[in-house]
């Protein structure tokens, strides 16, 4: 007995059942950290993914699934009525393709004004550039409800500077027109701008200034080097901004509402109006079955934008991780 107890010590104290006993520990460990990373992992993608599986799913309930106890999440008749009316309701095709162009074009003015301003605060010298910055910030800071009176005031009775009176008589009302949005945008405090600047800023000073040194020692001026150098190596921070700002624009119903923006122009404001015109036009009283309606007015909403992200989900991920990186 005593000579196996002897033989017991000799082995735990070899190197090798230390290191058996260490890879035990060490797979433990591992094990235990990969089911606890999925089981976080699970329930966020249950927070995240739950609203949206219950609003695709209820936009295919018919009466009987909308009233009976026992359904839940998946029909047991389907229907693709609410999709029918909803399409009707929308206009959808037509609307869609006008917020899209007012989306894209947006966009594009946002990009080109943005990224001028990012690389202006992040390459020049120029009076006053810190408190200029810290506007930026406070744009990114205060949420849009803080100015909508302003915003309104300015816009229903447009005269910047008196101009507009000294040529016509008296301001201009752009309320109801789609003017206010491109207006702001094209000076720089369009929907989510400060952002845009910041990112923008933040990866041009991430560059390398040897690049700018290498252009205007060949002769190339400050816009050449701009449009065709710095703006070519910013790529990452342009889809990024391009996505994001597609996605706000389009999503957006918070200046659509403020600006009296026309139904026809805006998808987002059509769905928001989706209940009323069922109970109004379809007689549906029913409160319970108007949401229905409303939800497959919400996935045809979704619908481009996941379509978007599925083409350029690859791109957009490693435009985001570069972008990061480099800020």
């Amino acid at each position: 007995m005593e000579k196996l107890r002897k033989q017991i010590r000799r082995i735990e104290q070899s190197p090798v059942y230390a290191d058996v006993k260490n890879g035990v520990k060490k797979g433990l460990k591992e094990k235990l950290f990969s089911v606890f990373r999925f089981v976080i992992i699970l329930g966020i993608s249950y927070v995240i993914l739950a609203p949206v599986i219950g609003l695709v799913s209820s936009s295919f309930f018919s009466n009987a699934d909308a009233y009976s106890p026992t359904v839940f999440t998946i029909p047991m008749a389907p229907t693709l009525e609410r999709y029918q009316r909803a399409i009707v309701h929308l206009k959808y095709l037509p609307t869609l393709g006008r917020t899209m162009l007012f989306s894209i074009s947006l966009t594009l003015i946002q990009l080109m004004v943005c990224s001028m301003a990012g690389y202006g605060f992040a390459r020049f010298r120029f009076p006053l550039k810190k408190l200029l910055f810290a506007c930026v910030v406070v744009m990114i800071v205060i949420p849009s409800y803080t100015i909508m009176l302003p915003l309104y005031v300015t816009f229903r009775d447009f005269d910047p500077l008196g101009l507009v009176t000294l040529l016509t008589g008296a301001p201009i009302n752009l309320m109801g027109t789609t003017w206010p949005v491109y207006i702001m945008t094209g000076l720089g405090c369009g929907l989510r701008s400060g952002l845009f600047i910041y990112i923008f800023n933040q990866f041009f000073r991430g560059l390398p200034r040897e690049i700018e040194e290498a252009a205007f020692v060949d002769g190339a001026g400050t816009w050449y080097t701009y449009f065709r150098i710095m703006l070519l190596n910013a790529m990452p921070a342009v889809i990024t901004v391009s996505v994001f700002s597609l996605v706000w624009q389009y999503n957006d119903t918070f200046f659509g509402r403020l600006f009296l923006i026309s139904n026809n122009v805006l998808l987002s404001k059509r769905v928001s109006s989706l209940q009323v015109n069922i109970r109004t036009l379809d007689k549906i009283m029913d409160p319970s079955i108007q949401q229905l309606y409303v939800s497959a007015g919400i996935v045809l909403l979704m619908l481009p934008m996941v379509i978007l992200y599925l083409l350029l989900q690859k791109k957009f991920v490693e435009s985001v991780e570069r972008s990061g990186i480099v800020g």
